[in-house]
């Protein structure tokens, strides 16, 4: 009986042993591959955001660590993309946070060019409801495209609002707050980028990157 019990505490062990090796294997891939998936998902984000004849570089690895920010609307540390065009930086691609949607934050990418201008500007994440707040999506409105080419000095302070608050940019019939939060964000990150564009510029041209700096060839929308 005890021999019976001892070779089926083996049998048991081997089988445990082989599932924890294959759970390991299979985890490790599968991390491997939601990593490249992530990085074509961002790759792809940022390629709507920047002209393919604005830089040259891959933007997912030429990056600065950026300190919480108001102007940003960020709580924690974040990542600003950087784009250069014959070794020379071209743009930036902040993460920048409207907090106060109709529903809670809305996660901005807002690509400026050096010069102060926006280049484009694309909402990654929010809860606003679907069919009023979510116009600020590219998918379903070119609302979200009326930022393009404006800088602080294209439109004075006050224009930097929403119509129905005396400024420059439409919105939403049924719902101001979404398009006030972002207007009021993508303002927010102007200021923030003049009054850091020394520093940005400067920490920029340090980076180096240990990978191959070239640009990804992947498709835009």
């Amino acid at each position: 009986m005890n021999r019976q019990v001892f070779i089926t505490a083996i049998i048991l062990s081997l089988f445990a042993i082989i599932g924890g090796g294959m759970v390991a294997f299979t985890e490790k891939n599968t991390a491997e591959q939601i990593r490249l998936n992530d990085k074509m998902a961002l790759q792809f984000s940022l390629n709507n955001i920047l002209p393919e004849d604005r830089y040259d570089n891959d933007l997912t690895i030429t990056t600065l660590s950026l300190a919480p920010h108001i102007l940003l609307g960020t709580v924690a540390e974040s990542t600003a993309y950087v784009a250069r065009q014959n070794k020379q930086t071209s743009a930036f691609v902040f993460n920048a946070v409207a907090p106060n949607g109709y529903n809670g934050k809305i996660y901005l990418l807002i690509g400026l060019y050096a010069d102060e201008k926006v280049a484009a500007v694309r909402v990654v994440k929010h809860k606003e409801t679907p069919g009023l707040g979510d116009a600020i999506e590219a998918r379903r409105s070119d609302w979200i495209l009326g930022f393009n080419d404006h800088s602080l000095n294209s439109l004075s302070d006050n224009q930097w609002k929403v119509k129905r608050d005396g400024g420059h940019f439409d919105q939403f019939t049924g719902a101001t707050i979404t398009p006030r939060a972002i207007v009021k964000a993508v303002h927010n990150c102007l200021l923030y980028y003049q009054q850091h564009k020394v520093q940005l510029l400067q920490a920029a041209e340090k980076i180096t990157v240990n990978a191959a700096d070239d640009k990804s060839s992947l498709t835009r929308e």
